[in-house]
């Protein structure tokens, strides 16, 4: 096994980035907490609808007028990372740690971005604030022991260099890569809040791994609706694999003729938006989990957790697709993300 230390391309899957729900006010600490207003609604329904250059449109006219709003700064900085801009992001939770060092959140996606640039030390800094000022904090703690394994193996690797013969080193090294490796293949769980906008993903290693199924029909159960609910959780896993290894074709054609696109784009555009938003990653996660099937003859209800990461971005998020059968195929005629 070679010992060179792996690049920060591994650290996405590792790592938690916090994204915002639609009640973005809970992601803060309660003593800044603000009512959600209809500036924040509608930059979270663009940022799900994944018009991410209309939300930071919004975002900067909002703070124009209250350049000190935590949310809406906050917010920002999400779109930023999801929009691979990573040194603005740096910037504005920066300056968001500094005007509010009581809010734990800003510190945990500051660590992510240091690490995604392999700035372990940084990270590991951030994370500790994020822990001091919210001890509670899970995804933290868990970020935190993360940079820890990563640091650890930058030491353990230049053991090795130092002194080949050191057979104690090896075995450990073994272990972290091993443990990171399991990570990116989608085999440890996912513990985000909601997102805030379902986020577009490619990978080097597409994984789309099923997890226990819970299947639901309208109607005492029966083989027929066994077998209906087994091609509708079939042709998801589909869409998940089609996704994450970046075939648009694949992708695309997992939507119905017609697809009720989000915030009102036409299909053209949608799937051009897509394509811009897919095809430049480059890496992909795709995991989906607590899958519940709901058959009504030919229509059905999917209902999942979706854990994606990217190069830019970890995030975990509820969606529901209803789907319709079109002859052997069954079709995504609506997506909703936060359901």
């Amino acid at each position: 096994m070679s010992t060179t230390v792996k690049t920060a391309s591994y650290l996405p899957a590792a790592l938690r980035l916090l994204a915002v729900s639609l009640a973005v006010s809970a992601a803060l600490s309660a003593p800044l907490a603000m009512a959600q207003t209809d500036d924040h609604a509608e930059v979270n329904r663009l940022m799900r609808a994944g018009q991410m250059s209309e939300a930071l449109s919004k975002v900067d006219q909002f703070l124009a007028t209250k350049p000190r709003d935590p949310q809406m700064r906050f917010l920002k900085g999400v779109i930023q990372t999801e929009s691979g801009k990573n040194a603005d992001a740096i910037a504005t939770f920066s300056k968001l740690t500094e005007d509010h060092p009581e809010l734990p959140e800003p510190y945990n996606n500051l660590a992510v971005l240091y690490a995604g640039q392999s700035q372990f030390d940084k990270a590991r800094a951030a994370l500790e604030m994020a822990i001091r000022t919210n001890p509670s904090y899970a995804t933290a703690h868990e970020n935190l022991g993360d940079v820890y394994a990563k640091l650890a193996s930058q030491a353990y690797s230049k053991a090795l260099q130092l002194d080949a013969g050191n057979a104690a080193v090896v075995p450990k090294l073994s272990l972290i890569r091993n443990l990171f490796a399991a990570d990116a293949k989608g085999v440890r769980p996912t513990t985000l809040a909601s997102a805030a906008a379902t986020a577009p993903a490619t990978a080097a290693t597409p994984t789309a791994t099923a997890k226990p199924v819970t299947a639901t029909t309208a109607s005492t159960p029966s083989a027929v609706d066994g077998n209906a609910q087994a091609a509708v959780e079939s042709a998801v896993q589909a869409w998940a694999k089609a996704w994450s290894s970046k075939n648009m074709q694949a992708y695309l054609g997992a939507y119905a003729p017609n697809f009720t696109p989000p915030g009102g784009q036409s299909r053209s555009a949608w799937e051009a938006d897509r394509k811009a938003r897919i095809l430049p990653r480059s890496r992909i996660g795709v995991d989906l989990s607590d899958i519940n099937v709901t058959v009504n003859g030919d229509r059905a209800t999917v209902k999942f957790r979706q854990a994606y990461s990217s190069d830019t971005l970890n995030v975990t998020s509820r969606k529901t697709l209803d789907m319709v059968k079109s002859g052997n195929r069954w079709l995504i005629v609506r997506e909703i993300t936060g359901s």
